[in-house]
């Protein structure tokens, strides 16, 4: 690397132009590049952690223990068959929205199937009316199953209700939609914190920064040509993962390569985000050492508890709003958003927001915790 920079310098004075800060932050740029091509945990986390995640949820496929059923608004919930579905463990029913919001949670395979049921005129049995999504066709098989033996059930007579079905199409939504932007997200996660806390302790303590100052290389070309290398780093890894997912497990892409630019766009804001946790480890670490016990704090929780591998419906109540406060979260699910949804980036401002949000307190924290020396 310092031989990179010494070749830019002499190319970088002219008579009247003085020193060129951008051939030598790009330069930096280069050199930390290839360094980090060359790094074994470098690959390993960025690349080859998530790939066998996602090789190993894509071949298992999609399942699931629960069934999300949502009750038509104006439905009757106090009958026998509403109670039923309660105790049988696996079907949870959505209530509290409203008819178009539940048409588009079924359209795109979020609720499993809807259900309104209502008691006949002028009798005392109920009609049951059921409407499935192709979005989901293994969910609703087995909800079909479970309302075949409720209703020969020998503790609900016969006569008690009819049922209706029918189904309407839908996307469906298989387990790499969901799998698969959670491990982009741990990626960029553990690029950005591990990758910047031990290159720039690194470089402080091997007193390479120090030589830095003896020439006329700006301090924030540093900072500049290092971002630039890990974010070149981790979008390269993060099209990697796309497109293996893409074309050989079906993960979809609705708009194709306008949601793959998004993806990129949505990666680069968390790639910098995450690196101001490294830059915060790297001022309080006193030695390597100390760096993995100190990442392993701020990303164990988020690989956990941002909705990595399970929705953060699924965790306890007092444990989801713990998770809605981890900027991972966020970040999935825009992911999610602009991948399986097809959304632009306008739609999901709030969580770019909240990124933003989330990188303004971190770089305010590493400007003050930060040591050169």
């Amino acid at each position: 690397m310092q031989k990179d920079i010494h070749e830019k310098n002499s190319n970088s004075f002219s008579g009247a132009g003085g020193y060129n800060n951008l051939t030598a932050t790009l330069a930096l740029a280069k050199a930390s590049f290839r360094s980090i091509m060359r790094s074994p945990s470098a690959v390993v986390f960025t690349l080859a952690f998530p790939l066998i995640f996602i090789l190993v949820f894509g071949f298992l496929g999609g399942g699931g223990t629960h069934i999300d059923v949502g009750v038509t608004p104006g439905s009757d919930v106090n009958n026998p068959v509403m109670g039923m579905l309660e105790k049988t463990g696996m079907i949870r029913l959505v209530k509290d929205k409203s008819k178009t919001e539940f048409a588009k949670l079924l359209e795109k395979g979020n609720v499993d199937a809807m259900i309104d049921v209502h008691r006949k005129v002028n009798s005392a049995a109920y009609s049951v009316n059921v409407v499935y999504t192709s979005a989901s066709r293994d969910k609703g098989g087995i909800l079909k199953s479970v309302l075949n033996n409720i209703f020969y059930d020998k503790t609900l007579k016969p006569n008690v209700a009819e049922i209706k079905e029918s189904t309407i199409t839908g996307r469906e939504y298989k387990t790499i939609d969901f799998i698969l932007p959670g491990q982009l997200g741990f990626s960029l996660l553990s690029t950005g914190v591990f990758g910047t806390a031990f290159v720039f302790l690194s470089l402080r303590q091997t007193l390479v920064i120090k030589r830095f100052f003896a020439t006329p290389v700006r301090r924030s070309s540093i900072v500049i040509g290092e971002g630039i290398a890990r974010i070149g780093f981790a979008l390269i890894g993060a099209l990697f993962i796309i497109l293996i997912g893409h074309f050989f497990f079906g993960f979809t892409l609705v708009n194709g390569a306008l949601t793959v630019v998004n993806m990129l766009v949505l990666a680069t804001l968390g790639i910098i985000v995450f690196m101001g946790f490294g830059f915060i480890i790297s001022g309080i670490a006193k030695s390597e050492s100390m760096v993995p016990p100190i990442s392993n704090i701020v990303t164990l929780p988020q690989f956990l508890l941002s909705g990595t591998f399970f929705s953060i419906e699924a965790f306890p109540g007092w444990l989801q709003p713990i998770s809605r406060a981890l900027p991972l979260t966020y970040l999935n699910d825009a992911m999610r958003k602009v991948a399986f949804e097809g959304l632009g980036l306008w739609d999901v401002k709030f969580q770019i927001m909240i990124l933003l949000l989330w990188g303004i307190g971190i770089y305010a924290v590493a400007v003050k915790v930060f040591k050169w020396e």
